[in-house]
């Protein structure tokens, strides 16, 4: 144990400290970071979400959000928001990354080996910036190596099996895209259990995860919203829109699609662990012992590939552990299958690392370019001065005032003495919450002011009240220059 603690203790550090230099600075902040971060405003002052809970994702991750914002937000009161929610997933963070380094040790893996993994997966420029940033992915991936790490107990225990189950039922009530990753849990547990004992530990497995998972719909069933109805929103009436009724990005190889471009940005970012990785998952399948991270970067890329499905920005986060778990652990088994030489022994799996080191030389400075990015960057000096306007500016009595804003400085207005919901509005909900739209009997005249971002105004096409509120605001305030300024919008009446 003491010799894992001197592996992991280093590359832990380096990763929380890259992870931190300028996390309120960069990257630009993105809608669903404010959205997760005010539900978990919500859960903390007793609701599921700031507006109407429909059912949009399972709130287990945003109820883990909770549990873990107060403390930024009680230490460091004067930091907007998302910068305090940010300071959040770093714990996240870490525990994923202790648990690559056990899974590691589990797949069978040499100490260095299994820190090399845990390095690649610190240092990579897309886990850099994916895990600062407030996603529900973070929390799945994090239960789902714990899912992974129990059914690889060397012990065999039953209840380590039952507990993979609950552990991957509370990743898929985090974020329910991880679920195409059972039958890969599948596969570990019946390769971590012993022959004599399987069928128990299977069956300890699906108990765990169907009656943890069944939380979710009974909760819906209770509540009157499991199925489709008028005047209420519904479970299965949201799980049929997000499959079918939600627009595709196309194909990856298709050029001009949003799939080509998401994907040639996760290239442009990390090319070396994806391509590096990918290779290792393919080459990988054959052994035996690393056959469950190898399937999994095969079962996330296939999800990835479909044509004409959905591919949000922060879905490789659900791969990039297995992709570190797959190159480590091929480069080891390469190494340790060399023939003897010589009458010497074959080498040890020291050389893994030794070769894991040359290819990083080859990524280190694309890596240390992108991640030197991440620590010194500057992009959000507009978000912090939207922010302080909004709690510095003497606009009358913010109680009685309505303001629009997007989903990052939602939580800032609200701290700043905006009412919730009706007085601070997000922005999604001016025209698609009845709630919200019933105190609105004047459409457009009813609001007071716009904090005009780059997500409002890529929006302002699709929401006719937001159009309307474009039309008839006047700057009062503006923050940075083209296309990432913030502007602050008077609404007058012309009539």
């Amino acid at each position: 144990m003491r010799r894992d603690y001197f592996w992991v203790t280093p590359v832990l550090a380096v990763g929380i400290l890259i992870r931190t230099l300028g996390i309120g600075n960069y990257p630009f902040p993105n809608d669903d970071e404010g959205t997760y971060l005010a539900q978990a405003w919500a859960v903390r002052h007793g609701g599921l979400a700031h507006y109407t809970y429909w059912y949009d994702h399972p709130p287990l991750g945003w109820m883990q959000l909770a549990g873990l914002s107060w403390l930024p937000d009680w230490l460091l009161p004067g930091l907007p928001a998302h910068v305090q929610g940010r300071i959040a997933m770093l714990p996240v963070a870490a525990a994923a990354g202790v648990l690559v380094y056990v899974i590691g040790r589990r797949l069978g893996l040499a100490r260095p080996t299994a820190a090399a993994a845990m390095l690649l997966y610190a240092l990579s420029p897309l886990a850099v910036v994916l895990h600062r940033q407030i996603y529900l992915d973070n929390f799945a991936v994090l239960w789902v190596l714990a899912a992974l790490a129990f059914a690889l107990s060397p012990r065999r225990h039953l209840w380590h099996h039952v507990a993979a189950g609950i552990a991957l039922a509370l990743a898929v009530l985090s974020k329910e895209t991880i679920a195409v990753l059972l039958p890969v849990l599948v596969v570990a547990l019946w390769q971590g259990s012993h022959p004599s004992t399987r069928k128990f530990s299977l069956a300890g497995f699906g108990s765990g995860f169907v009656l943890t998972v069944l939380f979710y719909p009974l909760y819906a069933l209770l509540k009157g919203e499991l199925l489709p109805g008028a005047g209420h929103v519904s479970l299965l009436g949201t799980l049929k829109f997000q499959l079918g009724g939600r627009e595709g990005s196309g194909s990856v190889f298709q050029d001009g699609t949003d799939a080509h471009r998401l994907f040639t940005d996760w290239l442009d970012r990390d090319p070396y662990l994806l391509i590096g990785g990918a290779v290792a998952a393919l080459l990988a399948v054959p052994v035996r012992r690393l056959r469950p991270a190898a399937l999994a970067v095969l079962v996330l890329a296939l999800v990835a590939l479909r044509p004409g499905g959905y591919l949000p920005q922060m879905y490789i986060v659900q791969a990039l552990p297995f992709l570190a778990l797959t190159a480590a652990g091929l480069a080891e088994v390469l190494v340790t299958r060399l023939p003897r030489t010589a009458g010497r022994a074959r080498p040890r799996p020291v050389a893994a690392v030794a070769v894991l080191a040359a290819a990083a030389v080859l990524a280190a400075p694309h890596w240390y370019a992108r991640d030197r990015a991440a620590a010194t960057a500057d992009d959000n000096g507009v978000y912090r001065d939207a922010a302080r306007w909004l709690h510095d500016t003497e606009v009358g009595d913010r109680s009685e005032l309505r303001v629009v804003t997007d989903g990052v400085l939602w939580l800032d207005a609200v701290d700043a003495g905006y009412r919730p919901g009706t007085g601070v509005i997000w922005h999604y909900k001016l025209d698609q919450d009845p709630a919200v739209t019933r105190t609105l009997p004047h459409g457009w005249r009813d609001i007071d002011y716009v904090v005009s971002t780059p997500a409002l105004r890529g929006e302002r096409e699709h929401l006719p009240t937001l159009r309307d509120l474009f039309a008839h605001g006047t700057p009062v305030a503006t923050f940075g220059e083209g296309g990432g300024r913030i502007d602050v919008l008077r609404i007058r009446d012309d009539g």
